[in-house]
C-alpha cells in the first residue's frame, strides 16, 4: 500500500492524462489534493496568512483546475476576466470558465457569455502539459534501466514551481539512469538538501543542488559544484557508491548521505540523530522503496555489514 504521505505526490495519472472535461472521475485523494491546492492559491490571491502573490496563486489554481476542481477553474477565469494581479485576458478567462461550465457550474456558464467566444490556452496550462510530457519521458527512461523497479515517478509539475526547477528535474530525468539511480530518489535528495537551489551553501560548506562538501566534490571529480549538471552527476556518483557500500538499503544510504557513512557504521544502522531520522522520512515521502538495485562492481560493501544487519533484526 502506498504510504499516506506519498499519495499526494503520486498523482501522475491526473496530471499526465490532460483530458480535462472528459477525464475519469478523480479519486478521493485527487479531489483532496486539488482542494488543498485551491485553498493555498486562495490564500496567496488574497494575502491571507501569506504575502499576496498573484503568480503563485495562478500556478496553484492551475494545478487544482487541471486535477478537476470546479471552483479553481471558476476562480482562475474570474482572475483573468477582472485582471486581478495581472493583465486582463478574456480569452484565458473563457478557457477556464468553459472548463467549469462543462462541469455544470452555473456562474461559470453565465461568465462565459460575458467574456466572449475566443478561447486561448493560458501559459500555466501549457507549462503543466510540458511537465507532464517530461514526466512520461522520465518513466520511460527509468523503466528502461536494467534492475530499476518500475515505479510511478513524481510528476515534475507537483514538485517544481518555476522554470528553473523544471529544468533541474529534466537534467535528473536525463542523467540518473546513467548512474543506475532511480530519478525519484535523486528528486528526493535534491528537494531535501537544497530545495532545488543551485547556489545553496550550508553552514558546513556543502554546496549546490545535492549539497556536496568540497571533499566529496573532489572525490567524484566535480570542479564546478554550482553548475547544476555537474553537481547532480557528482551526487549521483556518490549515491551509486553508497548503494554498493550498503547493498541497496535505501534508509542506510539516505542516512549516510545526511550524516556520513562512518556514523551509519558506528551505530550499526540509522544514527539516533533527529535530523537524520527526519531526513530519511522526507526522502521516503517521494521514494518509498526500501531496497534499490546496486552494482557490486562499484565498491565492496562495508566491513561492518553483518553487524549492521544483525542490529536491524528484532
Amino acid at each position: 500500500m502506498t504510504p499516506a504521505l506519498l499519495r499526494p505526490l503520486l498523482m501522475t495519472t491526473a496530471l499526465v492524462a490532460m483530458a480535462w472535461p472528459a477525464a475519469a472521475a478523480p479519486s478521493d485523494t485527487q479531489r483532496q489534493q486539488a482542494a488543498a491546492w485551491r485553498e493555498e492559491a486562495r490564500a496567496h490571491e488574497h494575502g491571507e496568512g501569506v504575502p499576496r502573490n498573484a503568480d503563485r496563486a495562478v500556478s496553484l489554481y492551475c494545478k487544482a483546475a487541471l486535477a478537476g476542481d470546479t471552483l479553481a477553474r471558476y476562480n482562475l477565469g474570474w482572475i483573468y476576466a477582472n485582471g486581478r494581479g495581472m493583465e486582463r485576458n478574456d480569452a484565458y478567462a473563457a478557457y477556464f470558465f468553459k472548463l467549469a461550465a462543462d462541469q455544470g457550474d452555473g456562474p461559470a456558464q453565465r461568465m462565459l457569455q460575458s467574456v466572449g467566444p475566443d478561447v486561448v490556452k493560458p501559459p500555466c496550462v501549457a507549462e503543466l502539459e510540458t511537465a507532464a510530457v517530461a514526466g512520461r519521458r522520465a518513466v520511460q527512461l527509468a523503466n528502461a534501466t536494467p534492475g530499476l523497479e518500475p515505479v510511478a515517478l513524481v510528476n515534475p509539475a507537483l514538485l517544481a514551481t518555476n522554470a528553473q526547477q523544471r529544468k533541474i528535474m529534466e537534467i535528473v530525468q536525463r542523467v540518473a539512469p546513467e548512474y543506475g539511480i532511480h530519478p525519484n530518489l535523486a528528486y528526493a535528495i535534491i528537494r531535501a538538501e537544497s530545495n532545488f537551489n543551485p547556489q545553496a551553501v550550508s553552514p558546513k560548506n556543502a554546496q549546490g543542488l545535492m549539497q556536496l562538501i568540497p571533499e566529496t566534490a573532489a572525490r567524484f571529480n566535480v570542479r564546478k559544484p554550482f553548475d547544476p549538471e555537474q553537481n547532480i552527476r557528482g551526487g549521483l556518483s556518490y549515491l551509486r557508491w553508497l548503494m554498493a557500500y550498503f547493498k541497496g538499503q535505501v534508509p542506510l544510504v539516505a542516512a549516510a548521505y545526511n550524516a556520513g557513512e562512518g556514523n551509519v557504521e558506528r551505530y550499526r544502522g540509522v544514527p539516533p540523530f533527529p535530523e537524520t531520522q527526519g531526513y530519511i522520512r522526507r526522502i521516503q515521502e517521494v521514494f518509498h522503496l526500501q531496497q534499490h538495485p546496486y552494482d557490486e562492481a562499484v565498491t565492496k560493501p562495508t566491513a561492518h555489514w553483518l553487524r549492521i544487519v544483525e542490529n536491524k533484526r528484532p
